[in-house]
């Protein structure tokens, strides 16, 4: 599905089998980043052999450190604190009448709000629904490998690169999403099975946004909970594209056969959480699982609390998402809003 403007639609997705929730159970508790990390670029390069040592002058400056740049880049992680969004499409309302709604609601804007641009479509320049207090994410849509790595897709790059830039604030810009599983175009099921033609690609982009001068994005590389196929050569490490190239690790997970927030978001936490800051960056609960939204909201602040590394949880809140009869808004009854707002005013979701 083309995603629209504004507020545009994600394209659709299946849900994966249930079977895919004991592989990934069975893989809990260890490092499964460490066979296929990618190693990050030197930060510096290294000094010349030839170079002749110098004596430190006792009339020389003393050095200045350089200071770190932030966990998470243009859009910093807060220690502690977690920043609370959402995507809102909601059924008869326009983007900004959904974030009126949910500041009535909830007492609070959306620190996050996340839109889906096309590939080669349109654009904007701006987004004026979106209150520059709040963060915009961009879920950025793929192509095929090839198209990337072969140049051709350069000019549309850069363009958006500018366009981008040209909005002059912070932005979680999330492309080519989901990688590891089969419902995209640019998913390694559709290109050969090369995970390494998307890091490949991903490297690509970023040099080309460095280039455009676009040093208000946030690269947040984002993989769907489990694989499908569940393979080897399908594995979300293998896709990483490396610590100099993303600011933010995202996951999605919903709870579509009753999986827990621990279920769907571990494994990549302890994949990548040391390194990076994790965004929760497509989550909701549905209805008819073994448990209430209410109560699965209550377990998903618990498992937040309990996760430092978690620095963003983003709601995928619309009830019409035309690939799914599931409605994921957070108010579908009183029990389900009254839990959601407790969390979003809770000192742990006050980033």
């Amino acid at each position: 599905m083309t995603a629209q403007y504004p507020g545009g639609r994600r394209p659709p997705r299946r849900a994966l089998p249930a079977l895919a929730v004991l592989a990934l159970l069975a893989g809990c508790g260890t490092d499964p980043a460490a066979p296929d990390r990618v190693a990050a670029p030197p930060s510096a390069p290294p000094p010349s052999v030839a170079a002749p040592a110098v004596a430190p002058s006792a009339s020389a400056p003393p050095a200045v450190m350089k200071a770190a740049a932030p966990r998470g880049g243009p859009v910093p992680f807060q220690a502690g604190r977690a920043m609370l969004g959402s995507y809102l499409a909601l059924d008869g309302m326009s983007l900004g009448e959904s974030l009126a709604l949910r500041r009535r609601q909830l007492g609070r804007d959306q620190r996050i709000v996340h839109v889906f641009y096309p590939w080669d479509g349109y654009v904007p320049s701006s987004e004026p629904a979106v209150d520059r207090a709040s963060t915009l994410m961009v879920s950025w849509h793929g192509a095929p490998y090839a198209a990337i790595n072969d140049g051709s897709s350069d000019r549309n790059i850069a363009r958006v690169a500018r366009k981008l830039a040209g909005m002059k604030r912070p932005i979680l810009l999330r492309w080519g999403w989901e990688m590891n599983g089969d419902w995209f175009e640019w998913d390694g099921a559709h290109n050969g099975r090369d995970a390494a033609a998307y890091v490949k690609a991903w490297r690509r982009m970023h040099r080309i946004f460095r280039e455009q001068g676009a040093g208000n994005v946030a690269w947040v590389w984002s993989p769907n909970w489990n694989s499908a196929p569940n393979a080897s050569w399908n594995r979300f490490q293998r896709y990483y594209p490396g610590d100099g190239y993303v600011d933010w690790v995202g996951v999605s997970g919903y709870d579509f056969y009753s999986e827990t927030p621990r279920t769907l978001f571990t494994a990549v936490c302890e994949a990548y959480g040391k390194r990076k800051p994790i965004i929760l960056s497509e989550t909701a609960a549905v209805d008819g699982g073994a448990i209430g939204k209410a109560e699965w909201i209550g377990k998903l602040k618990s498992w937040v609390e309990d996760t430092p590394a978690v620095g963003a949880v983003v709601w995928f809140d619309t009830d019409t998402q035309e690939d799914s009869p599931h409605d994921f808004r957070p108010d579908s009854d009183r029990g389900t809003l009254a839990a959601y707002r407790e969390m979003a005013r809770s000192e742990r979701f006050s980033g």
